[in-house]
């Protein structure tokens, strides 16, 4: 902090600032003072005086975090004769502090975790802990609370202890397991009627559980169990005890799902939940949906669990399909919420039947499924007084739509045949309210698409029978009809015969409001499918498209509409397309010219977005198959068009979001005719270029790696199109250079290498031989450290793709002169590279990344292996040994071990699973 140690009492009218300042401004201003004295080095001491003077709860909460904070992120601040101190201070302010309010109790047992997971010279830090305060009823709160957050702190990703020492605390804490587990025991008989002191005890049972390290015989015939199932029986207990309690159950469950090896303690607690049907119905009854709830998320922990032994041994043992049973009940409950849960178990049992593919199998959990189905299309019922067509958005809209996915994923086992004709005989043969009607039409249209469209009666019954709805049936009911329409579309496209009777009753939807998007989507359905039948009807789709606002669409139904119109435009002779092309154009360039006169004239500045995402659709989707030697019909078009996209750009050239939009539809443009934008190519490139200095959208590095995609390997383009690069260089390094640059402009990074990357597959020698390549190269090695999942992958793959060129002999003249750039360029740059690579793996990158770096070092590696080893020993001499808290992160051999399992890999995913196995020393 600029100006020294703050005094205590400027801290307290920070903190009472940053809680009661009526002024939003105030509250912000100390928010940043405070976040500043956080991190700087004074925040230990200050911390400590606070929680010493206790002078009120907002400072000590203040004082407890910024400890907590600081042992998690800066611990290496602290000399290692200081950690004893620090320890003995944190637990006498725990145990003064530990009335005064449970929050700041929670913030100073994690703070004591933390150190005791950093400090090596603490060992047994449990057995010290119930040793000092097991005998004092007092302080029995905060030492469960620390036994709570101890194993849940094991994993943090906050605290980088890496795996050497983290081995070495689960082996100390699984040692004294039973000895916290004991402590427990004592804690819940003598607890009595202090319902909180149980809850905290099932908490303190669960972290346990979660981390894995409980003994399967002592658990499985401890007391603790007993009173656990029999908290979960009585009618009588408390909302939060029964939480505390399901909670506990189910991590039991998730900590054995090795069942082979955990099966004494796996058998109490199978034989265990099976006790709680009756509690169940006891709370249904009750209508107490909170346990209702929690009932259900225990009989699906316990399905996942032994989901291995209902598969291979279905009936038997703890493979015994009561278990099904259970779930099937709960989805029996009229809230849907109940049957959510256990969604994901119903996905993982189809998962698994599928692979295994046994028919026989298939037969015995067949009829689970088919009363899983029929509870499902219940549960979609609309209430029978709903107005309106169905809310797609809402919580139960969202229900809807995971119904819809599940019943894709599962109904192989029942046939898609056989549930669609069973679903339709249903309506057929009954006469059912419109909400019944309407959730079986919704769970048909989930299924069309499965059922074999080939010759089937069925199928076209139920479309002949659709299309002939009359208008006076419930909205909703003409809604999802709809939708079940643009879900057949590969029946219509099997019996065209039907596509005009179809796209009358679709046309009818879109004329009227609340039908009008799903009749848009269903209709491009059916263009998509059936783009061949839909040529004849193209006329009809271009009236549409150009009276598209006089319809009441979505965006993305308009969209969609424009789409399908283009599909099908595609399929029509070529010498109509440019012409088609023209009028499906016409009606977006119109509104843009009109939008830059308007502006023009008042000053104003209207957003063009809607019509440039139009055309942008237009273009993306038109793909005619175009013979070699013919002029590709849209050419002229997009000749045409050109100006008017240009002033748009140049009217709206600040605005990021509109420039974006510009640049997509120029992308799909420029895609569309390929070669044939040849004449847009000078303007476009010197438009971008002078844009781009005064505002640098990262936008225009992306279409810039459109053109050298397309023009890159022509000859005559290659030199325009590398000083395009170099001139959108200077203003990108420019931005990337400045304080936490990279971190700030992820866009920009993963468009420049985007960029670059193309460069390199077009025309490497372009690049390498020129004096930009050595910057570009410089600030790849600086953006690998950068963890933005798509900036990340863009670099590594240019570093890849770089290094690449010069290892494959393509057989092309100019691989020599590749190889030897390469050469030169890794001679300037490899060590320093390796360095950055290997640091960033150990110290800045989340795991997802590796294969990408490992692929970049297996290509130095391949490159010029001898040269690779000298490097990579160098980097691995300088990384650090030890952790601030004295624990050893790697061991000698351990660096020698990776040495060599990288050194000697034949192929990259070797070299993947040493640098995974590595960086966990360091995580």
């Amino acid at each position: 902090m600029e100006g020294g140690k703050p005094t205590l009492p400027l801290v307290y009218q920070a903190v009472q600032a940053l809680y009661h300042d009526p002024d939003p401004a105030g509250k912000e201003r100390a928010s940043v003072w405070l976040g500043e004295l956080q991190r700087s080095m004074y925040a230990w001491e200050i911390s400590d005086q606070l929680l010493q003077l206790k002078q009120d709860i907002e400072s000590c909460y203040f004082a407890a975090q910024t400890m907590k904070m600081k042992i998690q992120t800066s611990f290496y601040e602290l000399p290692p004769d200081s950690h004893t101190a620090l320890r003995d201070s944190l637990l006498s302010h725990i145990q003064n502090l530990k009335d005064l309010s449970p929050i700041i109790v929670t913030q100073l047992a994690l703070a004591i975790a933390d150190l005791a997971l950093q400090m090596a010279s603490w060992k047994g830090c449990v057995h010290t802990l119930i040793e000092k305060y097991s005998n004092d009823v007092s302080s029995m709160t905060f030492l469960i609370e620390i036994l709570t957050v101890l194993p849940e702190e094991v994993h943090s990703r906050s605290l980088r202890i890496g795996a050497n020492r983290r081995t070495e605390i689960i082996e100390d804490l699984a040692y004294y397991s039973t000895t916290v587990v004991t402590l427990l025991v004592t804690c819940a008989e003598k607890s009595g009627h202090d319902e909180k002191m149980l809850i905290k005890v099932f908490r303190c049972l669960g972290s346990w559980f979660n981390l894995g390290v409980l003994d399967n015989n002592f658990m499985a015939n401890n007391q603790l169990l007993m009173i656990l199932f029999q908290v979960l029986q009585r009618d009588e207990t408390s909302t939060n005890l029964h939480e505390a309690a399901s909670d506990c159950v189910c991590s039991a469950l998730y900590a054995i799902e090795n069942v082979a090896i955990h099966l004494p303690l796996a058998m109490q607690l199978f034989q265990g939940v099976l006790t709680l049907e009756t509690a169940y119905h006891m709370a249904v009854a009750r209508e107490d949906l909170d346990k209702v709830l929690n009932y259900c998320r225990i009989f699906t922990e316990l399905c996942e669990t032994f989901l291995e032994m209902t598969v291979r041994t279905p009936g038997q043992g703890m493979g015994d399909l009561r278990t099904l049973e259970l779930l099937l009940i709960c989805a029996g409950h009229p809230q849907y919420e109940v049957v959510e849960i256990s969604f994901n178990f119903w996905y993982r049992l189809g998962e698994h039947l599928y692979k295994i593919n046994d028919p026989a199998l298939h037969n015995v959990f067949r009829p689970y499924i088919q009363r899983l189905l029929h509870s499902l299309a219940r549960h979609c019922q609309l209430d029978p007084d709903h107005e309106g067509v169905p809310e797609d958005t809402d919580d139960f809209g969202e229900f809807r739509m995971r119904v819809s996915d599940l019943v894709k994923d599962v109904i192989f086992l029942v046939g898609s045949m056989e549930c669609f004709a069973q679903l339709y005989s249903t309506l057929r043969e009954g006469n059912p309210p419109w909400e019944v009607t309407e959730a079986v039409l919704f769970i048909m249209a989930s299924i069309a698409k499965n059922v074999d469209p080939e010759n089937n009666p069925t199928l076209m019954e139920v479309l002949e029978q659709i299309v002939l709805l009359p208008e006076t049936v419930h909205l909703a009911v003409r809604y999802t009809s709809i939708e079940l329409v643009g879900e057949m579309s590969e029946v219509i496209d099997r019996n065209p015969s039907m596509l005009d009777t179809v796209l009358n009753f679709l046309m009818k939807g879109l004329r009227e409001k609340p039908l009008a998007s799903a009749a848009a989507k269903a209709i491009h359905n059916i263009c998509s499918v059936c783009r061949d039948h839909m040529a004849q009807h193209f006329q009809g789709l271009l009236d549409i498209a150009r009276s598209l606002d006089s319809f009441a669409l979505s965006t993305d139904a308009a969209v969609g509409l424009l789409k399908g119109t283009a599909l099908v435009l595609a399929r029509l002779p070529l010498e109509k397309i440019a012409e088609c092309l023209n009028d499906l154009c016409a009606v977006q360039v119109m509104a843009l010219k009109k939008l830059l006169a308007q502006d023009s004239s008042s000053g104003k500045s209207s957003d063009p977005t809607v019509w440039l995402d139009r055309l942008a659709v237009i273009f993306r989707h038109t793909n005619p198959i175009v013979e070699n030697g013919q002029t590709h019909p849209c050419q002229k078009v997009i000749q045409e068009i050109w100006p008017v996209l240009s002033e748009t750009l140049n009217a709206h050239q600040s605005d990021n979001r509109i420039v974006e939009r510009c640049c997509r539809c120029l992308r799909f443009a420029v895609r569309c005719v390929g070669k044939g934008s040849a004449s847009l190519l000078q303007p476009l490139v010197t438009q971008m270029v002078s844009v781009y200095q005064l505002y640098p959208h990262s936008c225009f590095l992306y279409l810039g790696s459109i053109l050298v995609d397309e023009y890159g390997m022509e000859e005559g383009c290659r030199q325009g199109l590398l000083d395009m690069l170099q001139a959108l260089c200077m203003p990108t390094f420019q931005l990337l250079e400045q304080p936490n640059g990279l971190r700030n402009h992820p866009d920009t990074v993963d468009d420049l290498f985007r960029l670059a990357t193309r460069f390199v597959q077009r025309s490497p020698v372009t690049l390498l031989s020129s004096s930009i390549i050595v910057h570009i190269i410089q600030c790849a090695i600086a953006a690998t450290t950068l963890d933005h999942r798509d900036a990340n992958c863009s670099v590594m793959k240019f570093i890849r793709d770089l290094i690449h060129t010069g290892v494959t002999n393509d057989h092309e003249d100019d691989f020599e002169v590749r190889k030897r750039l390469i050469g030169q360029a890794m001679e300037q740059h490899g060590q320093q590279l390796v360095n950055q690579l290997i640091n960033t793996c150990c110290f800045c990158l989340p795991p997802y990344t590796l294969p990408d770096v490992a692929e970049v070092l297996w290509e130095i590696m391949v490159f010029d292996r001898p040269t690779f080893c000298r490097w990579l020993e160098t980097t691995l001499k300088g990384l650090p040994k030890e952790t601030a808290g004295g624990a050893v992160t790697v061991t000698h051999k351990q660096l020698t071990d990776f040495h060599k399992q990288v050194t000697s890999a034949e192929e990259c995913k070797q070299v993947c699973w040493a640098i995974r196995e590595f960086t966990r020393l360091y995580r």
